[in-house]
């Protein structure tokens, strides 16, 4: 591989901005990507996948570079350095790469690698956590969860099916294949930019991790019912729902954040679901006015997000270890107030994307012993992890509300 300078630049610039100065990778690849209109998708991609990968191993490659934080711009060049070298792609003749020791960095490597931390690139606390919850789980979900994630489509059934879509996107240049058992789950052989094609613009499907995708469906939705998505966020999953409501009924999408719910309503339009009403969570009033009137309630509650590393590797670095028992504090509190909604005989689903028991198990059976979770019992959980399943790492309960008319 032949480097070019103003893609390299373009990737220590954003590093800059990612550890120095708190950007999230996401927003800061997307800002460098349109930096020059005269780089092909080939340029964007190196772009995007060497930043994403140095913020992966920073813990790894900053040791083996012999820098720390806060990095100064000659110390970002080591750790490109490093990242060249681990690759086997020799370093051109520039000042910033003069008398990198090659050799050293490889014997490092190698020294290091036995050393879990360092290994998958963690912070200590964090290593501490996920072994004392996942015991001996833990090795193979990291290091799961320390790959790229596939790009995993979900095909929008008020739309069209599976096959109109693979042909569709086929026609466009991007080739698919079906993902069992995930029924609605479409995966890119090849990553690419799926968000320029025609079937996106016409609303034939999102852009939705496999594992994301197992959540509506156990929430057993039918056309007709009223429908309540707590934590509704952009909305991926409240489209989902619409979906398999066929449009029919009412589906409720609540948010704290009016600004995420004006994506949804964006995104709702394009996908054609106009069963969707959102309301903002600006004051207790609204939840209240909720209470005992829903079919469905979905809590995709707020979490840690260790499930989905792979996609968001910078989480490791901006996760705090005090930021875990706050979430836990909110989850529960969540639970508490929405499971309100759900009416006599009603069902409802707890879920995140994380792995972690206590954010998950520990939080449902807790819920299950206070006065509102004591009508609640379960009828079915899922625990998915990378390890296993190849996609992010999710937990999803079902509960039912007992029916007192019975």
């Amino acid at each position: 591989m032949r480097l070019h300078r103003n893609l390299v630049f373009a990737v220590i610039d954003g590093l800059i901005e990612i550890f120095n100065e708190g950007g999230y990778a996401d927003k800061v690849i997307s800002k460098q990507l349109k930096r020059d209109k005269r780089w092909g998708s080939r340029d964007r991609s190196f772009i995007a996948e060497t930043t994403y990968d140095i913020v992966r191993w920073k813990r790894l490659y900053a040791e083996i570079a012999d820098v720390k934080e806060p990095f100064e711009r000659k110390d970002l060049w080591r750790l490109f350095a490093v990242w060249c070298t681990l690759r086997g792609i020799k370093l051109p003749e520039w000042p910033q790469f003069e008398e990198t020791p090659t050799r050293r960095i490889k014997g490092r490597f190698d020294e290091l690698s036995n050393t879990r931390k360092y290994r998958e690139s963690i912070p200590d606390w964090l290593d501490e956590l996920g072994a004392e919850e996942l015991g001996a789980k833990w090795d193979a979900e990291i290091a799961a969860l320390n790959k790229q994630a596939p790009v995993v489509l979900r095909v929008n059934r008020l739309k069209g099916d599976i096959g109109s879509l693979q042909t569709a996107l086929s026609e466009e240049g991007h080739e698919t294949e079906n993902i069992k058992p995930y029924k609605d789950a479409l995966q890119l052989q090849e990553r690419g930019n799926v968000f320029t094609t025609e079937a996106f613009k016409n609303g034939m499907f999102e852009v939705q991790d496999a594992s994301s995708q197992l959540v509506a469906p156990l929430l057993g939705v039918e056309p007709g019912m009223r429908v309540i998505d707590a934590c509704a966020g952009a909305g991926g999953k409240t489209l989902h729902l619409a979906a398999q409501m066929d449009n029919k009924g009412q589906l409720i999408a609540l948010d704290i954040y009016g600004n995420k719910l004006k994506e949804l309503k964006r995104r709702a339009r394009r996908a054609g679901a106009f069963n969707i009403e959102t309301r903002v969570i600006d004051s207790t009033k609204v939840v209240k006015k909720l209470h005992n009137s829903a079919d469905r309630v979905l809590i995709d509650a707020p979490c840690t997000g260790l499930g989905v590393l792979s996609r968001n590797p910078d989480a490791k670095w901006k996760l705090q270890p005090e930021f875990v028992e706050k979430i836990k504090a909110t989850q529960q509190s969540i639970l508490v107030d929405y499971s309100k909604m759900v009416k006599p005989g009603g069902k409802m689903v707890y879920a995140t994307c994380s792995i972690l028991p206590s954010e998950n198990q520990e939080q449902v059976k807790k819920f299950l012993k206070t006065e509102e979770g004591k009508d609640f019992s379960i009828e079915k959980q899922k625990t998915v992890l990378s390890s296993e399943s190849g996609y992010d790492g999710f937990y999803m309960c079902l509960m039912v509300k007992k029916n007192k008319e019975a």
